[in-house]
Parts: structure tokens; sequence; C-alpha cells
């Protein structure tokens, strides 16, 4: 790779461009009519500047934030580039794979599958979807009809390449879409091997919402001299949303104010971010006992599970969806009006990828995040990255160092997750002396008093183990008592049968005599009441 080629653009340039229509890129008819069809005429600003571009052939490197229209930026050009070898013959020889598109998750494979089944729906090219956590079995036989482009997961893709299901020997465009988070997610291994399979003679296209140092060598490492095309500044969130700062005092007043800014805002449609998979269900969970209605997404649900809650929370049936990082990643909610950082990222370019949610294509959106005393260097990097210094703001009833009554601070009737109503109520934190009041009706609360022992001897021995065991006559006549007792045989899965010994040993105990060490049970059976009793099992 030779030093990167930045698309610039003079105002004059940037002028033109807001007249720019999709008519202008003399696109293949049948393309033009699937976007007539949708009733698009004007492109966005990464559509028109990525698509003349990627329609030469150069490798390109777009720097767009999600919501930008960057799938059309660049499933139309390469659509159009299959034109030439597109047929109407149905024989899979026909069709080999010519694209393909790797994703990050199986969530944004579904959103690119979709675009480009609408863009290509008028030509005889074929595409299909293949990603993890569902049945690879139909997926095969979609590859063996024959496809020109394949949209999938890394993994997944792997997976058919070791099955032989897939032949990637005849693939003239890769595409990397959000590669930072490919990389955030550790597939770096998989697309090294995947890129090592491919024709060295192709185009690359590789689109991310932040060009790290990481992402940087990356496209080093297998693109020739890309034109690098940018939208907006790079690391930029975006102008459309309003970025608000609440600073609280501790976790447990993140789980009521959470309940509160929902409630007290009225809020429809929101994404919760948390960093955990644990976090994600106990926060849902927390939420739905506080009446507001929730649902959770995240590594460890099934593709059906995740799928189910997305459309849920898409149809208005719940009004928050709980989520991690990887689980959100590419999903596509129309006109979503807000995003909670219920936990800070740990990592900056997180949260130029959560707070993408909003505020798309045009629209306006706010991002809350909460933030406690050990979020402040994280949130320092973010302002870092963005090129933006946060104004910390005040939660009515959330004030850092002023505690209002429970009451006043969110939630069911005050109620803290995982307490009961009114455990607190009445107690001191000054001493572990300090105890409930009294019953109503009592006189007074006296300290509770242990049962003495009958024994006091024996009970001593029970926390000393140098102090001798006193067995008197007492002790060995309930111990006789105990071995009467007709018991299963755990070891010989038989029923305890009581010998003469035995009955002679409990009847010379009651009568004063000690039995320990002179009239020993001899039936076998008696061996484990003796052993539970303290004695030691026979050999």
């Amino acid at each position: 790779m030779t030093q990167t080629e930045p698309y610039t653009t003079s105002a004059a340039e940037e002028a033109a461009l807001a007249n720019v229509t999709f008519a202008d890129f003399a696109l293949h008819p049948d393309i033009q009519k699937a976007i007539d069809a949708q009733g698009y005429t004007q492109p966005t600003p990464i559509q028109a500047k990525a698509i003349p571009v990627v329609l030469t052939g150069v490798d390109v490197m777009g720097a767009a934030q999600t919501g930008t229209g960057k799938t059309a930026g660049f499933s139309l050009p390469i659509l159009n580039r299959l034109m030439p070898l597109a047929t109407e013959n149905t024989s899979p020889a026909r069709h080999p794979v010519r694209a393909l598109i790797l994703t990050p998750t199986r969530e944004l494979a579904d959103q690119v599958a979709a675009n480009v089944h609408t863009y290509a729906k008028f030509t005889p090219l074929r595409s299909t979807v293949v990603y993890g956590g569902v049945d690879i079995n139909p997926q095969i036989q979609a590859l063996r009809r024959g496809v020109e482009l394949v949209i999938a997961t890394p993994g997944r893709l792997l997976d058919h390449v070791q099955q032989k299901s897939i032949n990637l020997g005849q693939v003239q465009v890769l595409v990397l879409d959000e590669a930072d988070r490919m990389l955030d997610m550790g597939f770096l291994p998989d697309l090294q091997r995947i890129i090592n399979l491919l024709p060295k003679t192709r185009q690359n296209l590789l689109f991310s919402a932040t060009f790290s140092p990481e992402i940087q060598k990356l496209a080093k490492s297998f693109m020739v001299s890309p034109t690098l095309i940018e939208v907006a500044r790079r690391n930029a969130t975006s102008e459309n949303i309003k970025q608000v700062i609440f600073a609280l005092d501790s976790e447990e007043d993140k789980r009521m104010a959470v309940c509160h800014l929902i409630q007290s805002k009225a809020l429809s449609q929101v994404i919760v971010f948390s960093n955990t998979k644990l976090g994600t269900a106990r926060l849902a969970r927390h939420l739905e006992k506080e009446g507001v209605s929730s649902t959770a997404i995240h590594g460890d649900k099934t593709q059906i599970e995740r799928t189910k809650s997305l459309e849920a929370f898409k149809a208005g049936e719940v009004t928050v969806l709980v989520a991690t990082d990887v689980a959100a990643r590419g999903l596509d909610i129309a006109d979503l009006p807000c995003v909670i950082n219920y936990d800070l990222p740990t990592t900056p370019e997180d949260y130029v990828h959560r707070i993408g949610r909003t505020g798309r294509a045009g629209a306006k959106g706010t991002a809350y995040s909460f933030v406690v005393k050990r979020d402040e260097r994280a949130l320092k990097d973010i302002e870092k990255l963005i090129g933006k210094a946060f104004v910390r703001e005040e939660l009515e009833g959330f004030v850092p160092g002023v505690r209002a009554p429970r009451e006043e601070r969110g939630g069911r009737e005050g109620r803290v997750e995982g307490r009961g109503e009114g455990r607190n109520e009445g107690r001191t934190y000054e001493g572990r002396s300090d105890r409930r009041p009294a019953r109503s009706g009592d006189e007074a609360a006296p300290a509770r008093e242990r049962r003495p022992s009958r024994d006091m001897s024996y009970q001593g021995a029970r926390f000393n183990d140098n102090a001798p065991i006193h067995r008197d006559a007492e002790y060995e006549r309930l111990r006789a008592k105990l071995a009467q007792t007709r018991v299963k045989d755990s070891l010989f899965n038989q029923p305890y049968q009581e010998s003469k010994e035995d009955k002679a040993a409990g009847e010379a105990a009651a009568s004063g005599q000690s039995s320990v060490g002179n009239n020993k049970p001899k039936n076998k059976n008696a061996a484990p009441v003796a052993f539970l009793l303290g004695g030691s099992p026979r050999n």
C-alpha cells in the first residue's frame, strides 16, 4: 500500500454535491429502476462522494458514521460493476461469488443484505447472507444454487470455507463494513485468513466510523493506494445529537436515575447501553419491576431471542431495549429519539458508535450518559477523541452530594432492586448493636438470649477442640435412643435391623451404665448409625 490519497473537495465542489441526483451517476437502468421505486432522488453526502469513486474500481477507505447511507454508497456501484456478467441462466456455475461483504454482527449483516436485495430486485443478480447462531444447512443450499454477492460475518464464512460450501476464487470486490468494530471484537485473525483466500487482484472497500491506528495498519496490509472519503471529521459525533452528561454519586443512584429519567421525560423508545451481559439482563429486569416495559439483547441470547426482542422494540411493544455494544452493533431503528449510556463505554470509540444509533439521516436525537467518580478518566478520553468538552448537568433528585428522600428519587415506591420494602426503616448505621424498634404492642425489645444447652460441658467442647467431651449418663441415653431409630442404611441400601446387642446396649444406658467401648453393636447394618453419632465406621 502506498500513501493514502485523501479525496478532497473544493467549496465549489461541495456546493455542487448538494445538487447531485442518482440519475447523474449513469447507473444500469435496472438498478436505477430500483432506486426510483424506493422514491430516492438525491444521494446523501457519503453516497454523493463514494459512488463515483467506487465506480472507477479503485480501493476506497470511507469514514462515515452509521445512519449516513454508506451501505448504498458501496452496494449500488458494486451491483453496477457486476451487471455486465449478470445472466438469467439458472446454472450455479454461471453465478459464482464475485462480491464479498463482511460485517461484524448478524444484525448488520441482515441490514446490508436487505439493502442489497432491494437494489438488485430488478436484476438477475443473486445474493445471500450467512452468519452464525442459526442452522447452517439452509445457507449451504443457497450457496450451492449460486450467488454473486455474499454478505457474511467472518466466523460463519470460515465455517463454509471449511465445509467447502463456498468458493472465493472469483471474488472481484471485498468490503469490510464497520471495520473498527470487527477489530474490537477480535476478528483480525479471521479477516487475515479470509483475505489470504481471495484473488490478489480485486477492489477493496473499507468503511469505518473511526480511523484508529489499528484500522490504518489493517488497511496498509491489503489495500493499494486507497482513496480516503470523509463526510465528517474523523471520530466526530453528529451535530444532530444533543449530548447530556449527568454526574451521579453511586451505582445505586444509576439504577434509580434511569427509571426517573425515562418516566419523567416520557421517553417512548430508548436504547440503554450496559457494558456487560449480566448487567444488561439485570437492568432489564429492574426496569420491568419498576413498571418500565423492557427487553434485553446480548451475546448469550440466541439469534431467535434477539430477533424477537428487536422486533418487539421496533413495533413499540416495549419502551426500552437494554443492550451491550456487540449486540447493538448494526441495529437500524428508524427515528430513534434517544439513547442512554447507563455504563460509560470502556473505549472512546464505542461512545461514537453508541450515540450514532440516534440522530440518523438528518433527524434529531439525544444521548444521555451517567457518570460516577470512577468514570472520569473514560470521560476525558471521550472528550479527547471527539474534540469536545462536556458540561456536567444535574438530574433533579440526583444532585451529587445531596441525598433526596428515596420516594423522590425514582422507582416504584422508592424501592431499590434486591431489597424488600421497608427493609431499612428504623435502621441506623452507627453500629451493629443497633436493632429494630420494638413491634407494636411490645413494652420493650430486649436483646435475644441464646437458649442454654442441657449439657454445658458438651456445648463448650463444640467450640473448643481441646476440651474433653464428657459423655455422662444423659448423653449415653440420648445416643442409645438415636441408635434405635429405624433409618435406611445409605451404604448398603438395606433397612436397619436392631440386633440383640444394640437392644442390650440401649437398656444398659437407660439404667445408667456406660456402653461406650463395651457393648459394641455387631450388626453390620448399624455401622452407618454409629458413624453418624460420632463413632468410627467398622471395616
